[in-house]
């Protein structure tokens, strides 16, 4: 995971190119403009949706827009000025920056949609603990409980995840029907958290495919059956 200090140089090296996705530097006077409140609604929702690769620093952006857009009043209290509003994204982004981009940006969505109050950095802290299900992923222990209880054939088994089913495939299935939950749990949790990541970072997983049964199934003929087929081939070819 990036660090803080590379992160905000690259900020520094966007605001220089002109990008829009930008840090307010410390000590900026201009003053900032407020679009109007429903174009500003359809930019925040566009934001949400869009399909772009964020990084960290998009990502802060995008919360504290969105935290502008929620908690208007509560919001310009509490930053009061660029100066106060920088120091507070550099600090959001420190405190975050060992969670995904998308990850952060899915768990504010959740904490604004519950909260009256403007968030703190613990509370989206939490939500991105316990935000398996805005990933649709169940929490790590309850995967690991439909891992060991899934009926066989495990493929055809009605996952709730496709990370779930591999996880308990890379852990192995006799570990799991077998081991004490201390020894097989952590073992499944580290594949599962490897598989998350992935979907957290936008990766889709999808369960194997499994292989049709041929229409004709071969056997190995026996010897009467090879000598009468044998004999058969002579009559026809009168030897």
């Amino acid at each position: 995971m990036e660090k803080i200090k590379p992160l905000l140089e690259r900020t520094s090296r966007k605001l220089g190119k002109g990008s829009s996705a930008s840090l307010i530097e410390v000590g900026q006077t201009e003053t900032r403009e407020h679009p109007p409140a429903a174009v500003r609604a359809e930019e925040s929702e566009a934001d949400f949706d869009s399909g772009a690769a964020l990084d960290h620093v998009d990502a802060i952006n995008q919360i504290f827009a969105e935290f502008e857009f929620s908690y208007h009043n509560q919001y310009h209290k509490a930053f009061a000025d660029t100066e106060s509003l920088a120091i507070a994204k550099k600090y959001w982004l420190s405190s975050l920056e060992n969670y995904l981009p998308t990850q952060i940006v899915r768990a504010a969505k959740k904490v604004i949609r519950s909260q009256d109050y403007l968030p703190s950095i613990a509370s989206l802290v939490r939500a991105c603990e316990e935000g398996f299900d805005l990933f649709g992923l169940p929490a790590p222990f309850s995967a690991y409980l439909e891992a060991c209880s899934a009926s066989s054939p495990k493929r055809e088994y009605q996952w709730s995840h496709p990370a779930v089913y591999l996880a308990g495939a890379a852990t192995d299935w006799f570990t799991l029907a077998n081991e004490r939950e201390s020894v097989a749990f952590p073992r499944f949790e580290y594949h599962y958290d490897q598989l998350c990541k992935r979907v957290m970072a936008g990766e889709d997983l999808h369960l194997p495919v499994t292989q049709a049964l041929p229409e004709k199934t071969e056997r190995a003929l026996t010897a009467e059956e090879r000598r009468s087929r044998l004999a058969q081939i002579r009559r026809e070819l009168g030897i």
